[in-house]
């Protein structure tokens, strides 16, 4: 062997944690590249410890940029004199604890959706049993006359405006309102006073 190999083989290997140290004390000085190398290093460690307080899948992965901000945003406070894996391992607790707080809170106050909170727009989806007198009131709409039935579809269907519905047919606000009279007397007639 020569020299060369023997100081190759001799120095001990650093472990992570003596590494992230170094690292951020780089980071702190301004070392822009040591500092994406340790946010890269220890992003697997914080993705296991949010595992481990049972977060997985997009939560798991917002929790660890949760913790990867924090410590941006605090990294002047770590002490270069001190380990840096227990500093870290702190500020991702206390993250993710803040993380698992806000979901009981959450979920504590949301309520599990039933089919009898369901709403839909149309009647029938609501409840099954009028979708025949939904058809039945469509029928009877349709066989009422032009002008009737023009009148009904814009007022009551599309609740447009007299004022609307006068522009749209040409015919004065006073004439709609009849027809629209005509029309729900009618209706009441043709299905049964319902």
């Amino acid at each position: 062997m020569n020299d060369g190999q023997k100081t190759a083989t001799s120095q001990p290997a650093r472990s992570p944690e003596e590494n992230w140290s170094v690292l951020m004390a780089k980071a702190q000085q301004g070392d822009a590249a040591g500092y994406r190398r340790l946010l890269q290093s220890v992003t697997p460690y914080l993705r296991a410890l949010a595992h481990r307080f049972g977060l997985s899948g997009a939560d798991l992965e917002d929790a660890v940029q949760d913790v990867l901000l924090t410590v941006h945003s605090i990294r002047h406070t770590y002490d270069p004199a001190r380990p840096f894996a227990p500093w870290l391992t702190a500020v991702a607790r206390h993250r993710l604890l803040d993380r698992l707080r806000r979901r009981v809170r959450q979920t504590g106050r949301e309520t599990e959706l039933t089919e009898a909170h369901e709403t839909f727009a149309a009647v029938e989806t609501n409840h099954p049993e009028l979708a025949g007198e939904a058809a039945r009131l469509q029928a009877a709409i349709a066989s009422l006359p032009e002008g009737q039935r023009r009148a009904v579809e814009m007022l009551k269907l599309k609740e447009m405006s007299l004022k609307e519905a006068a522009q749209a047919t040409g015919q004065s606000e006073t004439a709609l309102k009849v027809s629209v009279h005509r029309a729900i007397k009618r209706l009441r007639g043709l299905l049964g006073g319902a």
